[in-house]
């Protein structure tokens, strides 16, 4: 893929942390208290690139991109599965020594995090939840469905790069500058680095004979030892995928969270509502740490 500093707005240099033979890759950035930032499907830890940059002035934040993502190695035969993503999200967190953190969650890094703070909620300071689920659900667009058809899926998503290029245009209300598309899309410029991608959207458990249904099962009844953790719920109303029956769902679990709807946001939030989700973070933050 391209090298770091040819990426838009991304003046970061990733680490690597060896899991199993494979180098999973992660930003960390700034000292001080750790935000821990799970990204999810077809993005990277591009997507959290403004947050680090407002961040890590105050906060130590720290990025993984997903085994199959960014710049981490892209194994083309590999458990791509839920609980190898929490498990490496748990390897890398313990390397790191992040006994207490806030976690920042979007898209399939709900499932992840969540998965780790069910283990750990002792670790958990706090909650950032943005767009995603935690817990099964039979609703999947079409859209997102033909890609895992059988001999379509794999053409569409690794041959065309139909997944990740649509991201680009569907996952947002306004319309992304082609440098910041092409950066996104960058870690994903061939059949063989798009294996993950496929794996992703092969890996959503609709039904109790999935390998991953009883993973997220898991990570759902976890969700009870994390109600009463303090949480900033940001939804882009304005999702195809997960729309506001997902946000409603959240609300319920965590009737205390601290929830804002942005209706003219996509999926990708943090490209349409920055500007307004930036201080709802800085407050939420500062519940927990005062800035050194």
């Amino acid at each position: 893929m391209a090298r770091p500093d040819s990426l838009a707005e991304y003046p970061f240099t990733p680490r690597f942390f060896a899991i199993n033979g494979h180098r999973l890759a992660y930003l960390d950035e700034g000292d001080g208290p750790p935000v821990v930032m799970v990204h999810g499907n077809p993005s990277w830890s591009y997507l959290y690139r403004n947050l680090v940059l407002g961040l890590r002035e105050q906060y130590r934040c720290i990025v993984p991109d997903h085994m199959g993502c960014g710049f981490s190695d892209k194994p083309q035969t590999y458990a791509y599965r839920l609980a190898t993503h929490i498990d490496n999200l748990e390897l890398l967190l313990d390397h790191l020594g992040i006994s207490r953190c806030v976690l920042v969650m979007h898209d399939w890094g709900g499932a992840i995090g969540m998965g780790w703070a069910g283990r750990h909620p002792e670790r958990v300071a706090g909650l950032m939840v943005f767009n995603t689920a935690a817990f099964r659900s039979r609703r999947m667009p079409l859209r997102i469905a033909v890609c895992r058809w059988p001999l379509l899926g794999p053409m569409l998503v690794c041959g065309l790069n139909g997944f990740a290029r649509a991201a680009t245009v569907m996952a947002v209300k306004q319309r992304m500058r082609p440098e910041i598309a092409q950066s996104f899309l960058a870690p994903y410029d061939s059949w063989r680095n798009r294996i993950g991608l496929l794996r992703f959207v092969q890996d959503i458990p609709m039904r109790p004979d999935h390998p991953s249904w009883t993973t997220l099962a898991e990570v759902e009844a976890g969700l009870d030892r994390l109600r009463d953790h303090p949480m900033l719920l940001c939804w882009g109303g304005h999702d195809f995928c997960f729309n506001d029956y997902f946000y409603d769902e959240w609300r319920r679990r965590f009737p205390k969270a601290q929830a804002h709807n942005f209706p003219d946001a996509g999926h990708y939030l943090l490209e349409d509502a920055l500007v307004g989700i930036k201080p709802l973070i800085a407050s939420f933050l500062r519940r927990f740490w005062s800035a050194p």
